[in-house]
């Protein structure tokens, strides 16, 4: 099974915890982002320019719509 990212360059203010709110609907699902990119410092906040690999995960469709990373949040 392969595992398929979208690819987010970061911007000055990104968080980890923001991206996995962004893409996830879920600021503590940072963990997963951080594990796809071993070559960026684990830094509280993320420099501008940065290219993260940040993994699609199946969740189920709310009845308000699609979840954040199937709307093309950011």
């Amino acid at each position: 099974m392969s595992k398929t990212y979208i690819e987010h360059i970061t911007v000055a203010g990104d968080r980890w915890d923001l991206l996995a709110w962004d893409y996830y609907g879920d600021a503590c699902g940072y963990a997963r982002i951080v594990l796809s990119n071993p070559h960026v410092a684990r830094t509280p906040e993320l420099p501008a320019g940065i290219r993260l690999a940040v993994p699609v995960i199946e969740q189920p469709l709310y009845a308000y719509g699609l979840p954040p990373w199937k709307r093309g949040a950011r």
